[in-house]
C-alpha cells in the first residue's frame, strides 16, 4: 500500500497541536494531493535526529548507497528550503510568503493590510483581530518544513552522510527557533523524533534553545571535521552538496566545503544568544562569543536565503502582495524614514497612486507623497482603490525591489547583533561603533558590486552624517487616526559619547530598517528592546482583551482547536509557556526589565 507521506499530516488526523499545515492559499483553496509531494511506503521512520557520527570515516561507497536508500527523501530537502523562504513547490510564490509573514509584518509594522476581506480567508478587521486560519499561517510553513526534514533526520542511511545530516538538523532547528519565537512552546522533540501518538508534549522555550544550541556546536563540529575525509568521500559530498543547497551562494562563488553552512549555524547561535541576553545573560554572552570566535557571517558572499532570480516566480514574494493591494506601507515606517531621511524613503516605495479623501474633501491627491496607513485603523473593504480608498496608499516599487534576496540571514543583521554585543562589553571582534557603521553599509539589498548598490553605498555614507531626526508630523489623509508627530528623537551619526541606552536605541533603529522586509526578526527586537519607538497601535480593544491601548503583541496564540491539540495545550503547552494563551503573554526570552 502507498500514500502520501506527510508526517504531520498523519498527526493532524488525530489532532496534534501545533501541526496542520494550513490550506487557506489563494490560489489553491482545497489541499489536493500534487505531483511533488513525495510518495513513500507507509512506514514511520524512528532514528535518533540529534546523534551526528562526524568520527567514522565513511565511504565513498557507503555515500553511493546512502544516496540510493534515500532516493525517495532527497528530493524533499529542496522543498524545505523553499518552505523556510516563504515558498512552496520550488518556488517563491506570493501565497504561501502571504499566510507565513502577513501577521508578523503587520506586527512590525513595515506595512497594514488595507482591507478586511479576503476571497479565501477569514477577515481581517485591523492589526490586532486574530482569525485561527491568518494565526497559523506561520505554523502552516513551519509543518511543510517539518514535513520534508523529518524523514531524512530519522532514515538510518542518512548517519553514513554526516554532513547532509548536519543540513538538514541546521534547517529543522532554523526553523523551530522561529516558530518558538512567534508562538512560543512547540513539542519539539516529539516533532523531531517523529512521535506517533496523539497528544504530543510541549518543550518550554529554554529546553528548545539549549537543545538547538547544543545541535550547532555538533553541526559545526562536523562540518569542521569534513576536511579530514577522503577525496572520494569528500567528492561525492560535494555532488550532493551541490544538488541540493538552494539557499547559499557557494556554487556562485565556486566554494568547495561547508564554510559558509559553519557561518549559518554560528549566526544562528548568535542570534539566539541575543534573544535570551535579558533572561539568561551570562549563558547568552557566552554563546555569543562562541560563535563570533569560530565564524559567523561576515561577507556578503555567506548570506543565507535564496534570489527570486534563481526560481521561476522571479519576483520578491511580498512584492504580490502590495501589487494585489493586500499590503500597504505603515505610517510608522514611513514616519521613521522620513524623520532619519533615509534613503528608502524616495527609493523602495511609490507615492499614493489614487486620491486620498477626508470625507468629500480631497486632502491629497494622486501622486502627491510616500504615505502610509497608521497600524491598528479599520481600513475599508475591496482590492480596488474604486470600492477603497485605502488601497491608494503607498505601495512597495515592484521594480526596484523585485530581484531583491529573500533571507533568513543577511551580513547586516550579524554586524548589528555584533555591535549590540560589543556595546554588552562581550568580545565580539571589533568595538559597537565599527560593526554598527559596516551594518548600515551593508544594509543594501542590491546586488553587491552593481551599480544600484554603489549608488546606494554613497547616499548611506551621507544618510550615517544625520545627528538629528527631522521633525515630521504624519497626517492621516482620510482622516481615520489623528495627526501625530514623529516618534524618532535620535539621530543617525555614532556618539561615543552617548549613553548605552541611546547607543542600542541607534543599533535596533538601523538593524530594523536593515532587516526589511524580516518581520520575524523585526518584531522580536521590537518586544525585546522596545525598539525602534514607532507609533502606537490603535484599536487593540480588537485583539483578546490581554493588551492596554498601544501596547504591542507580545506572541501569537497557539494554532488550531481540535481537542487534540487543546488537550495538549492544557496538558503541557500553558505551563511550557508560562501563562495564559493571550496576545499579551510574554514568551521566555521576552523579560519586562531594563535593556541594561
Amino acid at each position: 500500500m502507498m500514500k502520501r507521506y506527510k508526517i504531520l499530516g498523519m498527526m493532524a488526523s488525530l489532532g496534534v497541536a501545533l501541526c496542520t499545515q494550513s490550506c487557506l492559499d489563494f490560489d489553491e483553496p482545497i489541499d489536493d494531493f500534487r505531483a511533488t509531494d513525495v510518495v513513500l511506503e507507509e512506514e514511520i521512520l524512528k532514528g535518533n535526529a540529534d546523534s551526528i557520527d562526524y568520527v567514522t570515516q565513511y565511504t565513498a561507497e557507503q555515500v553511493d548507497s546512502a544516496k540510493k536508500h534515500l532516493s525517495k527523501y532527497l528530493g524533499q530537502l529542496r522543498g524545505a528550503q523553499f518552505y523556510l523562504c516563504g515558498g512552496k513547490e520550488g518556488q517563491l510564490p506570493p501565497h504561501s510568503y502571504q499566510f507565513q509573514n502577513t501577521l508578523a509584518f503587520a506586527y512590525a509594522q513595515y506595512g497594514v493590510v488595507p482591507h478586511q476581506d479576503f476571497a479565501f480567508a477569514p477577515e481581517l478587521l485591523s492589526t490586532y483581530n486574530v482569525s485561527g486560519s491568518w494565526n497559523n499561517g506561520a505554523n502552516g510553513q513551519y509543518g511543510s518544513t517539518r514535513n520534508s526534514l523529518t524523514p531524512l533526520l530519522n532514515h538510518a542511511a542518512v548517519d553514513t552522510i554526516p554532513e547532509i545530516k548536519a543540513m538538514v538538523l541546521l534547517m529543522f532547528d532554523h526553523a523551530t527557533i522561529q516558530v518558538a519565537d512567534l508562538y512560543g512552546p512547540v513539542p519539539y522533540s516529539d516533532f523531531k523524533d517523529n512521535k506517533e501518538s496523539a497528544v504530543l508534549k510541549y518543550n518550554d522555550m529554554r529546553s528548545i534553545y539549549l537543545s538547538v544550541e547544543a545541535n550547532v556546536d555538533t553541526i559545526v563540529k562536523c562540518f569542521r571535521a569534513y576536511e579530514k575525509r577522503s577525496p572520494e568521500y569528500k567528492s561525492k559530498i560535494q555532488s550532493l552538496k551541490r544538488a541540493y543547497d538552494l539557499m547559499t551562494q557557494d556554487k556562485v562563488n565556486s566554494m568547495e566545503g561547508f564554510e559558509t553552512w559553519i557561518r549559518f549555524a554560528n549566526s544562528l547561535k548568535l542570534r539566539m544568544a541575543m534573544h535570551m541576553v535579558k533572561i539568561e545573560p551570562e549563558l547568552a554572552k557566552k554563546w555569543a562569543e562562541e560563535a563570533v570566535a569560530d565564524g559567523v557571517i561576515d561577507d556578503s558572499k555567506y548570506e543565507i536565503g535564496m534570489s527570486p532570480k534563481d526560481v521561476v516566480t522571479r519576483i520578491h514574494p511580498l512584492c504580490g502582495l502590495f501589487q494585489w493591494g493586500d499590503m500597504r506601507l505603515s505610517a510608522s515606517f514611513e514616519s521613521l524614514m522620513n524623520s532619519l531621511q533615509h534613503p528608502y524613503k524616495d527609493m523602495l516605495f511609490k507615492k499614493n497612486s489614487g486620491d486620498l479623501m477626508n470625507g468629500n474633501e480631497v486632502t491629497m491627491p494622486a501622486n502627491s507623497k510616500v504615505v502610509g496607513i497608521r497600524s491598528g485603523v479599520h481600513t475599508g473593504k475591496g482590492q480596488a482603490y474604486e470600492v477603497n480608498q485605502f488601497i491608494g496608499f503607498s505601495t512597495i516599487d515592484s521594480d526596484v525591489f523585485q530581484f531583491a534576496p529573500v533571507y533568513l540571514f543577511k551580513w547586516a543583521e550579524i554586524d548589528f547583533l555584533r555591535a549590540e554585543g560589543a556595546l554588552r562589553g562581550w568580545n565580539m571582534g571589533g568595538t559597537a561603533k565599527f560593526f554598527y557603521e559596516r551594518g548600515i553599509r551593508n544594509s543594501s539589498f542590491y546586488e553587491p558590486g552593481s551599480e544600484e548598490e554603489r549608488g546606494f553605498a554613497a547616499l548611506l555614507e551621507k544618510y550615517m552624517d544625520t545627528e538629528q531626526p527631522r521633525e515630521y508630523k504624519y497626517v492621516d489623509p482620510t482622516g481615520s487616526s489623528p495627526d501625530i508627530q514623529s516618534t524618532t528623537k535620535i539621530g543617525v551619526k555614532w556618539n561615543e559619547g552617548d549613553a548605552n541606552e541611546l547607543k542600542l536605541e541607534k543599533i535596533i533603529t538601523q538593524k530594523y530598517i536593515a532587516l526589511f522586509p524580516n518581520c520575524f526578526e523585526a518584531w522580536g527586537e521590537m518586544r525585546r528592546t522596545g525598539y525602534p519607538k514607532l507609533f502606537p497601535v490603535l484599536n487593540t480593544q480588537d485583539g483578546d482583551g490581554s493588551l492596554k491601548e498601544g501596547d504591542l503583541v507580545r506572541r501569537m496564540l497557539f494554532p488550531n482547536d481540535d481537542e487534540a491539540s487543546l488537550k495538549a495545550i492544557r496538558e503541557t503547552g500553558l505551563k511550557a509557556l508560562g501563562g495564559a494563551d493571550l496576545q499579551g503573554t510574554r514568551i521566555w526570552w521576552d523579560v519586562d526589565k531594563p535593556n541594561f
